[in-house]
Order: structure tokens, then sequence, then C-alpha cells
């Protein structure tokens, strides 16, 4: 489901909802650089394992852009629909096809995804807090990446078997 026909916008549609209800479950506030540590990068790499970059994009730049709207983090949105939605594209695109797709595959697109969300945060929060603001989240977010893999990597497997993507 690479393209944009109605299973794919509909996907897009629950899994955007998915991540940002995810991304608003647990809240870790990093007052450093006014972000917060959350879950919902796992269904960011959920979202693009499973349905591919379209989807993983939508969702995770979209999904994650609501839940700073409706968390009060305004300044992040448009930061992290870029991000966010770099990091689904780019996961999505590098896992490909789910026909026999070798574990390798899959672990490559989290963490060429999850670096992506790092850095993409990384660069925004030295260029608004400095070094040493970036510095105190970069730990979260690394550890943020690390759940998303360990989540989502399984999740998005029984989901493909269940769906018979």
């Amino acid at each position: 489901m690479s393209s944009l026909d109605a299973r794919s916008v509909a996907a897009a549609g629950v899994m955007a909802a998915l991540v940002c209800v995810a991304t608003l479950l647990i809240t870790i506030p990093i007052p450093a650089t006014e972000g917060f540590f959350n879950i919902g990068d796992a269904l960011v790499i959920i979202a693009s394992l499973t349905f591919g970059p379209v989807v993983g994009g939508l969702a995770g730049g979209v999904g994650s852009a609501l839940a700073d709207a409706i968390g009060g983090w305004f300044n992040w949105v448009p930061f992290t629909l870029v991000i966010k939605g770099a990091e689904g594209v780019i996961a999505g695109y590098i896992a490909g096809s789910r026909e026999n797709r070798p574990t390798q595959r899959t672990l490559l697109a989290w963490v060429v995804g999850g670096l992506m969300m790092v850095s993409g945060y990384f660069l925004v929060q030295v260029y608004l807090y400095g070094i040493g603001g970036a510095l105190v989240e970069l730990p979260f977010n690394f550890i943020q990446m690390l759940a998303a893999g360990v989540i989502g990597i399984p999740v998005s497997m029984a989901l493909q078997r269940q769906l018979r993507l």
C-alpha cells in the first residue's frame, strides 16, 4: 500500500489517530527543551513497517503534530510534522515490500527512521535552546527510538499476519 488509494487513506487516518493517542498517553516533560518523552514513535514505526512510506509519513507527521497541538506544545507542531513525517517515510521506504522481508531490512528501517527523528530534533533543539538543552534531551530521544523498535517491530509483524497484508 504505497499509493494513496482508499485503503491507504483509511489506514493513514486510523494510524494518525493512534499515533496521537499513544503520544499523549505517556508524556514525561523535559524542561530544558520544552519537549517531552512519549511512546508515539512506536506507532509511527508500526504504521511505516505495516503500511509503507505514504501511510507511515502521514500517520507520523499528522498524528504527532496533532498531539503537540492538543497537548499545548504549539511551538513544536511544524517541526514535529516534518521530523516525524520524515521518520515514517524513511522507515517505510527502507522496509519496502512486506513479501519475504528479511529481518535485517526491518531493523535497518527502524534504525534509520529512528535516527532521523533523533537527529532532526537534536538539530532543532541546538538552534532553539543551544547545545546544552539539546544534549539534555538526546538520551530521551534515543530511549524513545529504542522503545519504538522494541514495541513497533513485533506489533507490526503480528498486525501484518492478522491483516494478511
